[in-house]
């Protein structure tokens, strides 16, 4: 889980530490749209602890109780993880600190204890990381997949489509540098600061759900590149810290969750784990996730 704070090109965790993500650790859809309309109810945030510190990435409801994330938001947790569907979760610190619920104790992560009575729109779960989750140390063995079984099912919210297997790979080169996927998650906006430095840079608030076209560049066995350019005419944005874990959606249906970014401003290359792959798919099918008939 380190990896995520000190290693800014891997994962895409973003901090939430004493109720504020951490500055300089967290970011959102670049050129992304606030989903104000709730267009990806299924999307929700999830929180959770890992050596007494609370992170949070994004997930995908794809089963009535069960949501399919990121390996490395997933992998070493303590207790359990949480979620929330709410597409607009926190504008401000202070309204983090009265919205966002914390454990008890943080060393043993969430307990069914911490979400009292106003807690009523978080859920919780048990995190699962996919056995050959290779904690990015083997690029051909990446698996950086994750689910969240929740205690109860969720009511009124419908659950995302995976691919068919190989859905990806009908859009190889040179139709993938014309093919956009669309990218969901719940990071905060890359902005100018008030004061200092005008450089861009990943900001700790709004916490919303956004979402963005990016553009394919290029495909392996594991991972879909993609263009996190959000001045590329030909889509939009990408996506960065906090945005770990969000699925990516072609034709309506889910093809990968976000895993890696390239730079420390979220700009320019996205790594994006397939779902559409048979190592994949086959561990999906364990929880009962399979693709839409």
């Amino acid at each position: 889980m380190r990896s995520r704070l000190t290693t800014l090109a891997i994962g895409t965790a973003a901090l939430v530490a004493a109720g504020l993500v951490a500055p300089g650790t967290a970011g959102a859809i670049t050129g992304g749209t606030e989903d104000l309309a709730n267009r990806y109810s299924n999307v929700g945030l999830i929180l959770f602890y890992d050596d007494g510190v609370r992170y949070r990435c994004t997930a995908t409801l794809v089963q009535p109780d069960v949501l399919l994330t990121a390996g490395h938001c997933t992998f070493g947790t303590s207790g359990g993880t949480i979620v929330t569907f709410d597409p607009d979760v926190a504008r401000t610190p202070t309204e983090a600190a009265a919205e966002i619920p914390t454990a008890a104790d943080p060393a043993l992560g969430f307990q069914p204890g911490d979400l009292g009575a106003d807690d009523g729109e978080w859920r919780i779960g048990t995190a699962s990381t996919h056995p050959a989750y290779s904690d990015f140390t083997d690029l051909d063995n990446w698996n950086d997949v994750g689910v969240v079984q929740l205690a109860e099912p969720v009511a009124g919210i419908t659950p995302a489509s995976i691919a068919d297997r190989g859905a990806l790979d009908e859009v190889a080169q040179p139709a993938l540098n014309k093919t956009a996927v669309t990218v969901v998650g719940y990071g905060t906006e890359v902005r100018k600061p008030v004061a200092g430095p005008q450089k861009p840079t990943p900001m700790s608030y709004p916490i919303v759900r956004r979402y963005t076209d990016a553009i394919g560049q290029k495909l392996t066995p594991q991972i879909l590149q993609t263009n996190g350019n959000e001045n590329d005419n030909r889509a939009g944005g990408g996506s960065c810290f906090g945005d770990s874990g969000g699925p990516s959606f072609l034709d309506g249906d889910i093809v990968t969750v976000t895993s890696y970014g390239r730079t420390d401003n979220c700009r320019y290359i996205d790594g994006l784990q397939r779902v559409d792959i048979g190592v994949v798919q086959d561990w999906l099918a364990t929880f009962g996730v399979t693709p839409a008939a």
